[in-house]
């Protein structure tokens, strides 16, 4: 069966209505393994995104007038427009960069990984029996 997509104009920002789902994916930058694993955790506790994929990389990037390389880990995060803002300000409180990087793009999906993602984004009540599970 193939998925139907409808068109937002650039510069969408995940609020278009015409858009069937709306998902965003951030990326960022650990420093290793371990702290991309506890910067993921936390995140993902908080139902600030929906899931993360964590990639180990070589990157080579400008820092301070030099060019420098080494080992990160980048994720991948999903989530959507109305998690994003306390997703930055959260992301941001806990990386272990001055600078971390930042970097949104919007993106559609199929209505049953939407229906996912957003159930995976609402924080359930305490003690709700209705709270997702995977």
């Amino acid at each position: 069966m193939a998925w139907k997509s409808n068109h937002c104009s650039p510069g969408w920002d995940g609020r278009c209505k015409e858009c069937p789902v709306k998902l965003l994916v951030v990326l960022t930058t650990e420093a290793n393994q371990a702290k991309a694993e506890a910067l993921a955790a936390q995140l993902l506790e908080q139902h600030l995104a929906a899931c993360i994929a964590l990639q180990p990389q070589q990157s080579l990037y400008h820092w301070q007038g030099r060019i420098e390389q080494g080992s990160e880990v980048q994720l991948v995060i999903k989530t959507n427009a109305e998690r994003l803002e306390a997703l930055e300000i959260k992301l941001h409180q806990l990386h272990s960069y001055d600078v971390p990087e930042w970097i949104v793009l919007p993106g559609e999906c199929s209505a049953a990984y939407g229906s996912w993602l957003s159930s995976s984004l609402n924080q359930p009540e305490p003690g709700d029996a209705s709270a997702p599970t995977l």
